[in-house]
Formats: structure tokens, C-alpha cells, sequence
């Protein structure tokens, strides 16, 4: 049986013989059924992916090379396009309705050999922090059942802390991908805006939005950018920067100037353990020969306003599509007018949380508040992006918490959505200035939970963040008890 460590590992495995992807797929299939409680999956394609295993088997057996992915068993977040495929954001809006295309990233990790065993449970939309906004009910945190495993991408991230898959995808608006690795114990990353084709995904915010990637170590998730990254002429947000190596390896002697943002380590929410731990690694940083140096940035209690003040008003004009007309939803009683039909549609149609955002994302474009709101956080946005940029010109990373606390209990926080949103402060940041970022499992909290650190880089700059992360996470040896 597989004891599944890396893509590199399982590759040389199947090179050698000594397992096959038939029987990789069988292990996660009984995996899957044996963890079903965690809710992590909405869709599994059983069948589908043993065809596919046996067909990536037989090329190995008529000596053909592996290709980048091969046989590497990849969940699929539920807002991902995947040809004659359920797709539903987790949404009872788009309940039975089948994608007629491939997403550019799907079908990049299909030419890449991958086989994809299944959708994951997300927030509604992308929407929400902890993944219990779902049509399909709550995903549950592997390491302790009463807690969230974050969200919105909380079915991917357990597909991988829960040994469902080896890696997955997820999409990161605001932190979807860096707050459930945080909270599950495992590498996620949020390229830069424009580094993977949003070309298939569903759109929530499309000036944020951005298809992440999920994995036990930052190998893997670099093996999968490097599939899945470059340009695409089906999204004109999309980069037409060439896709370099993602994978190598950090030079020993190597020296990093790390710059952090002093109010984020000042926050009075901040988690005491979490702040200590994140001190005593800058300490070990400088000891190390690196330097450490706190910046000033008084912008930050402007972020989070400024994010949902966005985000809402993007996700206000995106979701006017999900009308129960063309597509998805429709209510029973079709016999009311026709503008009464459209309302009713969409407020059975959708959840509590999306609603939400839709009325106040109208409300901050509506006229005379248009440039009271969205105008205002436009600007500030072009601030926080100037102010990054003046960073990096002196310095290789900024370091920062993920979250104020570690993973929550179940409904600890549903009642109050203010308290939910200012929880994001740590990551809008990356998404509001389109930087990379990734989050590295790091320590252990007093109640069991895992931890760790965010490191973001320079727009485009995934090569020096891989490394950096690399080294942090191994070369360093700076993890501790996970």
C-alpha cells in the first residue's frame, strides 16, 4: 500500500513497479468512504478515476515517461468547471447543473496526467471563513471534529490533512486557501493575480479571485503551479509571463531580508501563543544571519473594509447571472410575475451568507454612496499596492500571521458576521495588492491545533517564495510538533 510522502516519492514508486495508480485510486476511494462523517466531498467519481488510473498504468506498462502528474490524485473545490460534471458552489442555485467545458486549470492538471477524484464541499460561493455556509451542510476539521477547518475552501484543505487525496485545488479571494491550510496543518498557496487562469472558475470577486493549490509540503504545490500556471487566451487577466521552475531547492548559505508589518504582531485579537511563537522565529531568523525588521503600515485598519467594501460590490454583479432562468434553481410556482419569479428564485436559491453580500454590495453601488464606499476603497487600495511595492524594493518577504487564532468550534463565530470578516485581516492583504503568498504549517498551540506562518512575496516573485518557503519549512528546521 501506498504511504504517500511527496509526487516524487509515489513517482518513483510507480517508475520501480512497486505500486500502481489502480490501486492509489482504490486506497483513496476506501480512504474517502472511511472519512465520510468530515464531509469533505460533494461529488465522488469513483468509476471515472479507475478508468483513468488504468489508462496512466497501461502507458507505464508500454514504457512510455511519466508525464508531470502522472497518476497524482487531485481534488477539485465545487466552484471549478469540470466537463460533464456537477458544479454548484455548494449552492442550492446551481443544484444538478453540469459544466459543458473544462476549466484552463482543470484541464491543464488532466493534460498533466492528474486524476481527479471528486469535488469538495466549499462556503457558498466562496463565500465565507469557515466552510459552514454550505448547501451540503458543514465540513468538519480531521484533527478535532467539533472544530471548522476554515474556509471557504475547508473541503479541500481536509481532502489533503485527511490523507483524501495527495493534493487539491482550492480558490482564494480573500484567504480561502491560506486560513484552512492554516487551520488543517498543511502548505497553501495564492499565486500572484494573473499566474493561473480563472478561465472556469465561478466567479465571486473577479478582481480577487485566484485558483490556489493545497499540499502536505511546498514540492508539491510547486509541481503542481508549474502544471497548471501560464498564459491563457480564454482570460485576459491572465499572465503571459512564462511559467519558470517552482521546485528547487534553496541555497544553504543564503541570506533573506524579511520585513514584517508591526501592527499585524500588535493586534490586540492576535492569539498570544501565536504571537510568541511568530517573535521567537523572527529571533531565530536574525540568529540565522537574517534580517528581521518591522515596518510601519497604518493602512491596515483600512484593509478589511476596504476588501468587503469591494469584494461585495464585484460579488453584487457577478451573481446577477443566477436568475433560476437559463440555468440552475427555478422555484415551483412559476405562475408569479415575472419580476416576483426572478426574487423568488434567487432568495430560495441562495444561502443566508450570499444574500448577505449581494445586498451589501448593492447597497455600496448604489447612487450616492457609490463614491462614498467604492471609490474610497478603490483608493486605498491603489495605496496599499504602492506601499507593498516600496517594500520589496528593500526587502525579499514580508512575514505575518494567518490567522488571529487557530481553527474555532462549530458555530462559535455564525452569529456574529462583523467579528467573522475583521478575522480576515491577515490575508485580504495579499489579495487586495494581488502578491503571492503562502502559508507553511509551523507550530502547535496549548489546544492541540496547528499553526504556522504567511510569507508573501513580490508580484510574480513564486520562484523566491517556493524557496523561501522551502526554507523555512525544512532546511531550517523550524517546524515543531506537526
Amino acid at each position: 500500500m501506498l504511504g504517500y510522502t511527496s509526487i516524487t516519492n509515489y513517482h518513483q514508486q510507480l517508475a520501480e513497479g512497486i505500486i500502481t495508480c489502480t490501486q492509489v485510486v482504490n486506497q483513496y476511494i476506501l480512504q474517502i468512504r472511511s472519512q465520510k462523517h468530515l464531509n469533505a466531498f460533494t461529488t465522488i467519481f469513483e468509476e471515472e478515476a479507475l478508468e483513468r488510473a488504468f489508462q496512466l498504468d497501461l502507458q507505464i506498462t508500454n514504457g512510455e515517461a511519466l508525464l508531470p502528474l502522472h497518476g497524482v490524485v487531485v481534488a477539485i473545490k465545487d466552484v471549478l468547471c469540470y466537463k460533464g460534471h456537477a458544479v454548484t458552489a455548494a449552492s442550492n442555485i446551481l443544484q444538478n447543473f453540469k459544466s459543458i467545458y473544462n476549466a484552463t486549470a482543470v484541464q491543464r492538471l488532466l493534460d498533466g496526467g492528474a486524476i481527479i477524484i471528486g469535488n469538495c464541499n466549499c462556503d457558498e460561493f466562496a463565500m465565507g471563513s469557515t466552510n459552514e455556509n454550505s448547501a451540503y451542510g458543514p465540513v468538519l476539521n480531521a484533527l478535532d471534529n467539533i472544530r471548522v477547518p476554515g474556509g471557504s475552501s475547508g473541503g479541500s484543505a481536509v481532502a489533503v490533512q485527511a490523507g483524501l487525496c495527495m493534493v487539491s485545488l482550492g480558490s482564494d479571494t480573500g484567504g480561502s486557501v491560506r486560513q484552512p491550510a492554516d487551520f488543517c496543518g498543511i502548505v497553501g498557496l495564492k499565486p500572484t493575480y494573473g499566474r493561473i487562469s480563472r478561465y472556469g472558475l465561478i466567479a465571486y470577486a473577479s478582481s480577487f479571485d485566484q485558483i490556489g493549490i493545497f499540499g502536505n509540503n511546498v514540492q508539491d504545490v510547486a509541481k503542481v503551479l508549474e502544471v497548471i500556471a501560464g498564459a491563457d487566451e480564454m482570460d485576459s487577466t491572465c499572465s503571459n509571463l512564462g511559467v519558470k521552475q517552482y521546485t528547487g531547492k534553496p541555497q544553504e548559505n543564503e541570506k533573506y531580508r524579511f520585513a514584517y508589518l508591526i501592527p499585524t504582531i500588535e493586534l490586540p485579537g492576535l492569539d498570544t501563543e501565536i504571537k510568541q511563537h511568530i517573535e521567537c522565529l523572527f529571533e531565530k531568523l536574525r540568529a540565522g544571519g537574517h534580517t528581521v525588521v518591522g515596518i510601519p503600515f497604518p493602512l491596515l485598519d483600512h484593509i478589511v473594509p476596504a476588501y468587503y467594501v469591494l469584494t461585495t460590490a464585484e460579488a453584487s454583479s457577478n451573481l446577477g447571472r443566477f436568475d433560476g432562468v437559463r440555468f440552475g434553481y427555478q422555484t415551483p410556482n412559476v405562475k408569479v410575475p415575472l419580476t416576483e419569479f426572478y426574487k423568488t428564485n434567487r432568495n430560495e436559491g441562495f444561502g443566508k451568507e450570499v444574500k448577505r453580500r449581494i445586498m451589501l454590495g448593492s447597497f455600496v453601488l448604489s447612487a450616492g454612496f457609490y463614491d462614498a464606499y467604492f471609490t474610497k476603497a478603490q483608493q486605498v487600495r491603489r495605496l496599499i499596492f504602492e506601499q507593498t511595492e516600496a517594500i520589496f524594493s528593500n526587502f525579499d518577504a514580508i512575514l505575518m500571521p494567518v490567522s488571529p487564532t487557530t481553527a474555532f468550534k462549530l458555530g462559535e463565530k455564525m452569529g456574529n458576521p462583523v467579528a467573522m470578516y475583521l478575522a480576515d485581516i491577515y490575508t485580504v492583504f495579499a489579495n487586495l495588492a494581488g502578491l503571492p503568498a503562502m502559508a507553511i504549517p509551523m507550530f502547535k498551540h496549548s489546544n492541540g491545533m496547528p499553526f504556522g506562518i504567511q510569507v508573501v512575496s513580490n508580484r510574480f516573485e513564486e520562484v523566491s517564495l517556493h524557496l523561501i518557503a522551502e526554507r523555512l519549512s525544512t532546511t531550517l528546521k523550524l517546524r515543531q510538533g506537526i
